[in-house]
C-alpha cells in the first residue's frame, strides 16, 4: 500500500509540473487580430450569409463556421473610453496596445495630454521578437497607428507616419499607403524618411509576394490603392478580379508578413480589418459581410501558420467596436431573413458612388439611374420578382436620386435627410438600405455604437482571453500569455 501511495503521488507530481511546465509556456508567434467595427451583429450576419449560400435547400438555417468562431476559446469585452460608452478607434486600440484608457481621438497618451503609454510592441520588440503592423485601411489610420505611435491626436497623419517609419519597433509595415505623404506640403516626403531609414518598398503584386526573411525592413504598399489610401472593398476586388485583374487581399499580406516576420525569436503580428468599420458607417450589409469573409481569409493565414507550429502560436482575434448598431431582423420581414439576395449586390458604395458621379455629369434620367442599380443590386421594379421595388421604394430611390444629381452645396440637406442618409452620397444610402431591409437587416447608426465585443483564441495561452472583461486586458492578458511584465 505505501508503494502504490510512492507511486501515486509521484504521479500527481509529474503531471502538476507538466502543467506547470504547460502553463508556463509562452508563444513565439503572436497574432492579433482586430476587427475594426466588428462586432456580434457583423459575425453572425456573415456566418448566416455563407451559410445560406452553402446550403440553399436546406429547410432551416445554418451558419456557416468562420476561421475563427470554432476557437476554443471565446471571451466578451467592454470597449468604453474615458470619454464615452461609445468610442472610437484610437481610444480602443489604445486600450488594447497599452492597457491604459484614454480620451476619444487620443493615440497612446493619457487624458491630460501629458504622459505617453509604453506600447505592447516595445515589450515584444525588447524580447526580441519581430514586430509587424498590417491594415486594409491607410496605414496612419488610428487603429494601426495605436500599435506603433503616440500622439495627442489621432488626425496627427504625417506624425503617426514618421514616428512608425523612423522609430525601432516596426519591422514590416503593410497595407494601404499614407494619407498625407508630404505634410503641410513643405514637410519631408514620408517614402524618402523611409528610404533613409532602410525601408525596402515593395509597391508591386510580384514585389510583395516574393517576400521574405532577407527582405529587410518593408514598407508594403498596395499598388491597387482605392478610397482613402485603402485597399479595395472586397466585394469590388472580387468584382474586378473576375473581370481578369490582380488584385492583392488581406490574406496576401499577411501571408507576405510571417515570411518577412518568421525568425528564431519570432514575432508579434497586428493585422486590422480597417473596412469593416467603414462600411458600417455607410449602412453597407453586403460590404461589410465581404470585408468580414476577407478578414476571415486574413485570420485563415493565421491558423494555417499555426498548424506548422502547434505548440508555439497564439492567435487572438477581436475588434475594437461594433460600428452601425446593425440588426439582424427587419419590420417588413418579420421573424425572417433573406441572406441570399445579398449575392445580387456587385459592387461597394463607394464604387457605386463613382457610377452616381458619371450619372450627375451627363445628368442622366431616374429610368438611366435605376438600370444601374437592377445591374449591380438586382433591385428591379418588374413585379412579382425576388427583388421588386414597392410603390414607396421607388419613391424614396427618387427623392434620394433628385438629391444626388445636386452638387453637394447646393442639396440644402435638413435634419430629416440628415438621418436617412447620414452625410453620404443620398442615392447610394437609399439603394443600401432598401437592399439591407429585404434581406432583414437594419442599422441604427451612422457611427460607433457601445456594444460589447467578442474575442476569440486559440493556441498556447489562449485560454486566458474566455470571460467578461474590459478591453485594457486584451493588453495584459496578450502581456501575461507571452510571460512579460510591465
Amino acid at each position: 500500500m505505501k508503494k502504490l501511495l510512492l507511486i501515486a503521488l509521484a504521479l500527481m507530481l509529474a503531471l502538476s509540473g507538466a502543467a506547470a511546465a504547460e502553463e508556463a509556456a509562452s508563444p513565439k508567434y503572436v497574432f492579433m487580430f482586430i476587427g475594426d467595427g466588428m462586432g456580434n451583429p457583423q459575425v453572425a450576419a456573415t456566418q448566416y450569409y455563407l451559410g445560406s449560400i452553402q446550403n440553399p435547400d436546406s429547410d432551416f438555417p445554418i451558419p456557416a463556421e468562420l476561421s475563427f468562431t470554432s476557437f476554443p476559446y471565446l471571451g466578451m469585452v467592454t470597449t468604453y473610453d474615458a470619454s464615452s460608452f461609445c468610442p472610437d478607434s484610437a481610444s480602443t486600440a489604445t486600450s488594447m496596445a497599452s492597457g491604459e484608457k484614454t480620451l476619444s481621438g487620443v493615440i497612446n497618451y493619457d487624458v491630460n495630454l501629458e504622459s505617453s503609454f509604453k506600447l505592447i510592441t516595445e515589450y515584444a520588440k525588447e524580447a526580441g521578437k519581430k514586430v509587424g503592423v498590417i491594415t486594409s485601411v491607410s496605414l496612419d489610420h488610428a487603429t494601426p497607428a495605436a500599435y506603433y505611435a503616440k500622439v495627442p491626436s489621432r488626425k496627427q497623419y504625417y506624425d503617426i507616419a514618421v514616428q512608425g517609419l523612423t522609430g525601432t519597433t516596426l519591422d514590416y509595415l503593410a497595407g494601404g499607403s499614407f494619407l498625407t505623404p508630404d505634410g503641410d506640403g513643405a514637410q519631408e516626403n514620408l517614402f524618402a524618411i523611409a528610404e533613409q531609414n532602410g525601408w525596402t518598398l515593395a509597391n508591386t503584386n510580384e514585389a510583395i509576394r516574393g517576400l521574405n526573411a532577407q527582405s529587410g525592413r518593408v514598407l508594403a504598399i498596395d499598388p491597387n490603392i482605392a478610397d482613402s489610401e485603402a485597399l479595395n472593398y472586397e466585394i469590388d476586388r472580387e468584382r474586378k478580379e473576375a473581370e481578369g485583374e490582380d488584385i492583392l487581399s488581406l490574406a496576401d499580406y499577411v501571408k507576405a508578413g510571417i515570411s518577412v516576420l518568421d525568425g528564431e525569436d519570432g514575432f508579434f503580428m497586428m493585422c486590422e480589418g480597417g473596412k469593416i468599420d467603414w462600411s458600417g458607417h455607410a449602412n453597407d450589409a453586403a460590404t461589410s459581410i465581404h470585408e468580414t469573409l476577407a478578414f476571415a481569409d486574413a485570420v485563415q493565414a493565421a491558423v494555417d501558420f499555426a498548424a506548422e507550429h502547434p505548440d508555439e502560436t497564439l492567435i487572438v482575434v477581436t475588434a475594437d467596436h461594433e460600428t452601425g448598431g446593425m440588426t439582424i431582423g427587419f419590420a417588413t420581414t418579420a421573424y425572417d431573413t433573406h441572406f441570399t439576395y445579398l449575392t445580387n449586390q456587385k459592387i461597394s458604395f463607394t464604387n457605386f458612388d463613382e457610377v452616381i458621379g458619371e450619372l450627375r455629369e451627363r445628368n442622366a434620367s431616374f429610368e438611366e439611374a435605376m438600370a444601374e442599380v437592377e445591374t449591380f443590386y438586382g433591385l428591379t421594379t418588374e413585379p412579382d420578382q425576388a427583388l421588386s421595388l414597392t410603390e414607396a421604394d421607388v419613391a424614396a430611390l427618387r427623392a434620394a436620386f433628385e438629391l444626388s444629381m445636386l452638387p453637394a452645396d447646393q442639396r440644402g440637406i435638413g435634419e430629416e435627410e440628415a438621418l436617412l442618409y447620414g452625410g453620404y452620397e443620398p442615392f447610394s444610402m437609399a439603394v443600401s438600405h432598401i437592399m439591407n431591409n429585404k434581406a432583414g437587416l437594419s442599422y441604427t447608426s451612422y457611427a460607433h455604437t457601445g456594444l460589447q465585443i467578442p474575442v476569440y483564441a486559440m493556441g498556447v495561452g489562449a485560454q486566458t482571453f474566455s470571460g467578461l472583461y474590459d478591453n485594457t486586458d486584451i493588453f495584459n492578458r496578450t502581456m501575461q500569455a507571452m510571460g512579460l511584465n510591465r
